[in-house]
């Protein structure tokens, strides 16, 4: 592509001509971003629904393009379209509807829930993936020792199968101060005892970095104690959930080599919502948040 060629032409020839060292800082950091290659590190996916103002074959091209190969929450009518690809479902949605409100804490969704989780779990055997979403649904006046029983009661319905066939679900962890008013499992240590009430190594919690900067703070801390309960990260930039760069609060460098120095080889997806005026724009944010996190 000939703009960046000559961007990067032009830097050098910055760098080569002497710039002052506050100039050589910032064209350094714009040279990062311009690179594609990755340390291996973490593994890079992106949450479909923040970039739905492009198709999802179009969605697939960008992600080979800038050089990783997943994106999360798909669900099973769109995985012949990643597997056209080569594109990893990183997270996967169940085939019935989808919602964060009625979830495993009230016993009326549960028929529908376990069949829906029962009927997704062969078909991704069959696909060859290996995460799954769930939620927790809102209080509605629910005390939490009552919501905890109910989700375990719930969740011991299909942990069986996805035990038997290597398959992890997965509930989000959401703020409930700003996007989802009463989510229940909205701080780490009730969803920490579910896991543990669970007993299961099939069971983890999806650790969304943003919301839960906004409902805890103490992010790199949290990671570091609840390893064992964590199994698949968000990103997004706090406050407004817009990009992960110098524009916001968190600093995801850190961030990120905390999450490595645990051990986790899973996947880190971005869930951000990208400012950017165009869709190039958009796209480019893309790129620099996933090279912000590839620590």
């Amino acid at each position: 592509m000939a703009e960046p060629q000559s961007r990067r032409k032009a830097i050098k020839n910055l760098v080569a001509a002497g710039t002052a060292v506050t100039g050589a800082a910032s064209i350094s950091w714009a040279e990062k971003w311009m690179d594609t290659s990755f340390k291996g590190n973490i593994n890079h996916s992106v949450c479909q629904w923040t970039y739905n103002f492009i198709p999802l074959d179009e969605l697939c091209k960008v992600v080979k393009d800038i050089g990783f190969n997943a994106i999360d929450l798909i669900g099973p009518k769109d995985w012949p379209t990643l597997q056209k690809y080569g594109i990893y479902s990183s997270m996967c949605y169940i085939g019935g509807a989808v919602s964060l409100t009625n979830g495993f804490n009230n016993k009326i969704y549960h028929e529908q829930l376990i069949k829906d989780y029962l009927d997704v779990i062969p078909l991704m055997v069959k696909a060859g993936y290996k995460d799954v979403i769930c939620f927790s649904g809102s209080r509605n006046g629910m005390d939490d020792e009552t919501g905890l029983k109910n989700s375990a009661e719930g969740l011991q319905k299909i942990l069986p199968l996805a035990e038997k066939n290597g398959i992890t679900v997965h509930m989000e962890l959401l703020n409930s101060k700003v996007n989802h008013k009463d989510y229940m499992c909205d701080k780490t240590p009730w969803g920490v005892e579910l896991c543990k009430r669970l007993g299961s190594p099939n069971f983890k919690l999806l650790y969304d970095i943003y919301h839960m900067q906004i409902d805890e703070g103490d992010v790199i801390r949290t990671i570091r104690d609840n390893v064992a309960y964590l199994g698949h990260y968000h990103t997004g930039g706090v406050p407004g959930r817009h990009e992960i760069d110098e524009s916001q609060e968190l600093y995801y460098p850190a961030i990120m080599k905390a999450i490595v120095e645990t051990g986790y080889k899973g996947y880190v997806a971005q869930e951000f919502i990208p400012t950017g005026k165009d869709k190039k724009a958009k796209i480019a944010s893309l790129k620099k948040a996933v090279k912000i996190c590839d620590v």
